[in-house]
């Protein structure tokens, strides 16, 4: 499991988030304080806090591609 924390400042940011994540068959979850989501649920993402950084947690055995594909929401 491979964690990294992202902000989306925007609802496009959001809608290209999604998309991106559901291009990949593995399970990710977004936490924002005690809530924790299923990243492939735009809803669900619409439900945190989006003024706050979001904490992205990849479960899967090769995340390099999901961290690559979603580098441009990423804290540096």
């Amino acid at each position: 499991m491979k964690d990294f924390t992202i902000m989306l400042n925007t609802i496009d940011d959001v809608k290209d988030f999604v998309n991106a994540v559901n291009s990949f068959d593995c399970d990710i979850d977004l936490s924002s304080g005690r809530y924790v989501i299923d990243a492939k649920s735009i809803m669900g993402i619409f439900s945190l806090d989006l003024s706050k950084p979001i904490t992205v947690n990849v479960h899967c055995d090769d995340e390099k591609p999901i961290i690559a594909k979603l580098k441009k929401f990423a804290l540096k």
